[in-house]
């Protein structure tokens, strides 16, 4: 006598090789890890207090399209020569050189008296440009800042900038102040 009963299929081992696939998956599974930018803001601005005055000699404006072009100083720019531009900008030159910022002497712990420079970088972006162009955009403004407190740094402790005890870094950062605007993004055109 033949049963009309269907077979029955053992899946109590379901639950446990799906749950093994699933963290294969997610082991071997490789995910993009997001780009950052590792900045400190200083503390939100006193609203009744007014901003200081900038002479235009003392700002570089870059500005960044939509089509990930720069514009420094109204004229073309290249991502590539960004960084010197920047340095070439804010290193202090001789004093009362119309050609670049305001200089002034500053005497300065640990360091003695050295000349200081009011340049200040405005960075304006579109609100079309990439998120990669605004990474090295910033990548480029910060690696002149560093290089050029590194330079400082060896001639004044004979060391790198990263070798400094906290002291000496202070001093450096205050005789290399990272004066950089960033202005409310816009749609700037894409010439």
């Amino acid at each position: 006598m033949a049963s009309n009963k269907t077979p029955e299929v053992n899946a109590s081992s379901m639950a446990d090789i799906a749950f093994l696939l699933l963290i294969f998956f997610l082991v071997t599974t490789t995910m993009d890890v997001d780009t950052g930018i590792g900045r400190i803001l200083p503390p939100p601005a006193d609203p009744s207090v007014k901003p200081p005055d900038f002479k235009t000699r003392n700002v570089m404006n870059v500005l960044v399209n939509k089509s990930d072009r720069l514009l420094i100083n109204g004229h073309p720019g290249n991502i590539t020569t960004l960084k010197e531009e920047v340095k070439e900008f804010i290193t202090p030159h001789v004093p009362n050189n119309p050609d670049f910022p305001e200089v002034y002497e500053d005497n300065i712990a640990l360091l003695g008296t050295v000349y200081r420079s009011r340049a200040l970088i405005s960075l304006k972006n579109s609100r079309g440009t990439s998120y990669k162009m605004y990474i090295a955009v910033q990548d480029k403004l910060a690696q002149a800042f560093i290089e050029l407190r590194d330079e400082l740094s060896m001639k004044k402790f004979a060391r790198h900038y990263d070798d400094l005890d906290e002291d000496s870094k202070k001093a450096i950062n205050k005789a290399i102040p990272a004066r950089v605007s960033e202005a409310e993004p816009d749609n700037i055109g894409s010439n």
